[in-house]
């Protein structure tokens, strides 16, 4: 296969896998692509050749040892932001592993991700700063960018765990198209045992649709994808339009309901899965590897990165923006990374 295309037959059905596989072309897709610690977990107990499985035995070992540093994570932000007084709700692959869900096996997960509600940023930017965290860029324009138009606080790092926290107040940029119900999202969270929350599961869905599709250029989108895969599985669908279109995000959930059908065998329903040309371009985008692990189709590649910014903000606002990263050749995105969750 000349493609992700390897990756994604492997994580659907590993026992397809014939003996012949090119075990260093998977292995280097699925490490490009943050999947190395799930394919680890599909794989296990497959008969494999020695060295792919001494290789998969270190990737799990590494994907445990990431959640519980997520895990510890997560509870030194939930002490630090306790006395403020509101639900602080874990997004992503922090919430995944907390939940014990099925989209947390073997995940990968960079930083930490909370959302709370748009009145308690201060008191929650005011508690990390004495605790600890500090911010990653003290730029003024990236600051006011943040403070002004984006969906989340100027990324923060602790100065001695060296671990990175994003606090957000909605899922999707002020200046986005979409505006999903941030009141609504935290409202219907769920409660964990250690007093932190997770996302409703329908939500969940709908934050993953809403990262993969409308908040960037699909990058690490088969990692997205994936989960998106896992939570429709363990959840099912019933109720997930319903949540989608209270949010905006009906469209969205349907095409990457659609992706995950084709993709990995998810089960949606019926009417949802009339492919489209947008279809057949997101899966190409999403596929965009070779053997060695390094991207494939820049016209494409290129074509979604324009889209994600007209996404984000309207013509004028991204114009300037532009501009003004170009002449100081910074990320386009006004922060340096946006898809290591």
């Amino acid at each position: 296969m000349s493609d992700a295309a390897l990756l994604v037959r492997a994580l659907r059905d590993p026992s397809s896998l014939p003996p012949e596989t090119d075990w260093l072309s998977l292995l280097t897709i699925a490490r490009a692509e943050q999947l190395i610690g799930t394919l680890a977990h599909r794989l296990a107990g497959l008969p494999l050749p020695e060295i792919v499985a001494a290789t998969l035995h270190d990737a799990r070992a590494s994907a445990e040892a990431g959640r519980r540093a997520a895990l510890w994570e997560a509870e030194m932000a939930r002490r630090v932001l306790a006395p403020i007084g509101c639900r602080i709700v874990l997004l992503k692959g922090t919430a995944f592993v907390a939940a014990g869900l099925m989209a947390g096996q073997g995940r990968s997960i960079g930083d930490l991700d909370i959302l709370v509600p748009r009145d308690a940023l201060g008191a929650a930017e005011t508690a990390l700063l004495a605790a600890g965290w500090e911010w990653v860029k003290p730029d003024p324009y990236d600051d006011a960018y943040y403070r002004e138009h984006m969906h989340e606080l100027p990324p923060l790092i602790h100065r001695e765990r060296d671990r990175m926290i994003d606090v957000h107040h909605a899922i999707l940029p002020l200046t986005a198209r979409i505006r999903p119900n941030s009141a609504a999202l935290i409202g219907n969270a769920q409660a964990l045992a250690n007093g932190l929350f997770t996302l409703a599961p329908a939500d969940m869905i709908v934050h993953a649709a809403a990262h993969l599709l409308a908040d960037g250029d699909l990058a690490g989108g088969l990692r997205n994808l994936w989960d998106i895969h896992c939570l429709i599985e363990e959840f099912g669908s019933e109720g997930l339009e319903d949540r989608a279109r209270l949010h905006g995000l009906e469209a969205q959930v349907r095409q990457v309901a659609r992706q995950a059908h084709r993709l990995f065998g998810t089960a949606i329903p019926t009417e949802w899965s009339r492919w489209t040309i947008a279809d057949r371009l997101i899966r190409r985008r999403l596929l965009a590897r070779d053997g060695w692990g390094r991207p494939t189709r820049s016209a494409t590649r290129l074509g979604f990165y324009v889209r994600s910014h007209w996404l984000r903000m309207p013509p004028m606002m991204l114009a300037r923006h532009l501009w003004v990263k170009a002449r100081r050749g910074a990320p386009a995105s006004g922060s340096a990374r946006h898809n290591d969750r």
